[in-house]
């Protein structure tokens, strides 16, 4: 199967996912997000947590903030 194959056979569930606001690569960070959850409701504080991460995941603790906020956003409703 294609690359073009797989777009074109998930064309409606991608568009949705997009107007949504996710990006294809946020699934690279779903366990990062599930451990920062995990860590702050042990009591970890914020940037305690953040800065684990971001050593454990080899990126910026910038990164970890910004992926923190577009993962506990809401979703566009309009596109779902």
């Amino acid at each position: 199967m294609t690359i073009f194959e797989i777009l074109q056979f998930n064309r409606e569930l991608l568009e949705r996912l997009r107007k949504s606001g996710i990006r294809l690569e946020d699934t690279d960070y779903i366990d990062l997000f599930a451990d920062f959850n995990r860590m702050v409701a042990t009591g970890d504080k914020v940037t305690y947590a953040v800065a684990c991460l971001a050593t454990n995941y080899h990126i910026s603790e910038r990164k970890v903030y910004s992926l923190i906020k577009r993962f506990q956003r809401d979703c566009n409703s309009g596109a779902v």
